[in-house]
């Protein structure tokens, strides 16, 4: 459990900080909002209950079983079990423990049986959205029509235990759902029933969607689950009982990961960001040189085969700040989004972030064409040039300062950035990231613009972004989640980029953030508010469910769900599946439940 809470403080450290370097005020602790909002009174020292001196002698287990099912049941009564949670958490002065987390013996619900894998069929979704990144499902696939859509309704909720905020999306395949938690522990669960065969821990949380793919070379085992955690290790872990099979430090250098891999004939490719975004306003510190790349791993053995950075040009000094620190660069141009793989051409697709520094790369705020073979750079496409951005920086600084001269908008390509559709027999590269533009390209004539569609209409994208998490599209269509007021699912045209329909998804004002899905004739998306909508081919919502609230969940854990970020639904043998909660910097909703649809 130590490491748990070194988990999660991890977690909230990375959000403050970045709260911090945004000049956001932090706010102060959920837990301690409510109490003095619900509590204060009784527990002051002329209160008839215990003095807060008291209460942060107690354990934080003790607090919230009181909440729950204790003697102060009935005073709780108002108040959900998340913030229950956030109480005792406050009072307690540390993360909730959970005994079930990580281990499914303390779960109510253990398959019983743990059968056999079968064949991996096309009833499956595995990594982040397809080799194309294109989110789609087939109706054969999804084994969902459009017309079944309106009728789905809950058919179970499983809790993971001690999370909060949901980074994994889930894999589904042999009539199994896999799923990691914030607390980097991964949950194999029953497709239909949501029972539990195994549990796996890692070392950190991530940004994953776990991979299922065959993997050679251990007697008995034919299929493995692949992840990549925060720390950049990756794993690989038995899909029938989630025995650890490998593992490997994949980052060389200042690194760490916020996208899932992506996987193909036998390699995963995977994607790496800069570190320097949060420290390098720092005068005491020597800044900057720490850059995106991408590796490429053998999946049967972990080993690294290639390591390349996303900015091709080397290092250079670029003089001293007013600390007597040496300044360097070009640096940053993170990589945040899962590669494209492009079978045909041998090559594969990244999207890349901003700079870092005084200066700015040829490469930040573009889509990079990297060879397979051994990740050599082909070609690449910028969309915003001279884009260097670092928090706590202002928008002109010194010659002597960590900071660029001119700061940037921040306008990085995350999500699914790159999207490859075959439209009438020809191949198209399709991208849009935060700076609201999006993009179709030639991947047969070395990037070639073809189009190009600003996706605002009257203030530009602020350093938050417009498109955060990506889009899908249908092979008619490419439809974006907009981060604005309101929302918004913009559909384009994949051949020419012109503007089908906007739909009015009336969220609230911070939109849609989380990543859509689609299957023929209906797209899912998912918002900051909570709730998951699906909409029509013409523009229409047509279902939708309010995840806030809590759930009677199949495994036994007290469970809430949030906002949808950057984990989104996910489509297959009849079933939609979601993580919900999700925190970000844009006052998200906490929640730590994996809810599956399916129709009655």
């Amino acid at each position: 459990m130590r490491q748990h809470n070194l988990l999660l403080r991890i977690g909230l450290a990375i959000e403050l900080t970045v709260l911090a370097g945004l000049g956001l005020a932090q706010p102060q602790p959920p837990g301690q909002t409510l109490f003095q909002r619900n509590c204060a009174s009784c527990h002051s020292a002329e209160g008839a209950g215990p003095a807060m001196a008291a209460l942060n002698a107690m354990s934080t287990e003790s607090i919230f079983d009181a909440l729950m099912k204790g003697k102060m049941r009935e005073q709780a009564a108002g108040i959900t079990s998340r913030e229950r949670r956030n109480v005792a958490e406050f009072l307690g002065k540390r993360p909730l423990n959970d005994p079930a987390a990580g281990d499914v013996t303390k779960m109510t619900n253990r398959c019983a049986v743990n059968s056999a894998l079968g064949d991996f069929n096309v009833e499956a979704w595995s990594g982040w959205g397809g080799v194309t990144n294109a989110r789609f499902q087939t109706e054969r696939a999804a084994g969902l029509k459009a017309a079944d859509v309106p009728k789905l309704k809950l058919r179970w909720a499983f809790g993971l235990p001690g999370g909060s905020s949901l980074y994994s999306q889930p894999a589904v395949a042999f009539g199994r759902v896999f799923v990691g938690s914030d607390d980097g522990v991964v949950y194999s669960m029953d497709a239909k029933s949501g029972c539990v065969h195994w549990a796996f821990r890692a070392d950190l949380f991530g940004r994953f969607a776990p991979i299922v793919a065959p993997i050679t070379g251990y007697p008995g085992t034919r299929y493995a689950i692949y992840f990549v955690t925060r720390s950049t290790t990756a794993y690989a872990i038995d899909a029938q009982d989630g025995k650890l099979l490998w593992k490997t430090q994949v980052k060389d250098g200042l690194n760490n990961l916020s996208a899932t891999a992506a996987y193909h004939d036998g390699r995963l490719y995977v994607p790496l960001s800069g570190t320097e975004t949060l420290t390098g306003a720092n005068l005491d510190y020597e800044c900057c040189k720490s850059r995106g790349a991408i590796a490429a791993v053998d999946a049967n053995t972990g080993k690294v085969l290639w390591r390349v950075q996303s900015i091709p040009e080397p290092l250079r000094v670029l003089g001293e700040n007013s600390r007597g620190k040496q300044m360097w660069g070009p640096a940053g141009a993170s990589v945040w989004n899962t590669p494209t793989v492009d079978a045909k051409r041998k090559l594969i697709y990244v999207g890349t972030g901003n700079s870092f520094g005084r200066i700015a790369a040829s490469t930040s705020d573009s889509i990079l064409a990297l060879r397979m073979q051994d990740g050599k750079l082909m070609w690449h496409h910028q969309e915003f040039s001279g884009d260097s951005f670092m928090n706590g920086c202002k928008a002109t600084n010194a010659a002597d300062t960590n900071c660029p001269e001119k700061l940037g908008p921040d306008y990085d390509f995350g999500g699914s950035s790159a999207i490859l559709q075959t439209v009438n027999g020809k191949d198209i590269l399709v991208a849009a990231g935060k700076g609201g533009v999006a993009v179709g390209l030639d991947p047969g004539a070395d990037g070639k613009l073809l189009w190009r569609t600003q996706l605002w209409e009257t203030q530009a994208p602020s350093a938050s972004g417009l498109v955060v998490w990506g889009g899908t599209a249908d092979g008619k269509r490419v439809y974006y989640p907009l981060q604005q007021a309101g929302g918004g699912l913009k559909a384009l045209q994949l051949e020419t980029g012109k503007v089908d329909w906007n739909a009015a998804i009336n969220a609230d004002r911070r939109g849609q953030a989380g990543p859509a899905s689609s299957i023929p004739g209906v797209v899912f998306t998912g918002g900051w508010d909570g709730i998951l909508r699906a909409v029509d081919e013409a523009g229409k919502v047509i279902w939708s469910y309010d995840a806030n609230r809590d759930f009677q969940t199949v495994n036994g854990v007290v469970a809430n769900g949030g906002s949808f970020g950057s984990a989104g639904p996910v489509v297959a043998g009849g079933m939609v599946y979601v993580s919900s909660g999700y925190t970000g910097i844009m006052g998200g909703s906490q929640g730590n439940v994996v809810l599956a649809f399916g129709v009655e």
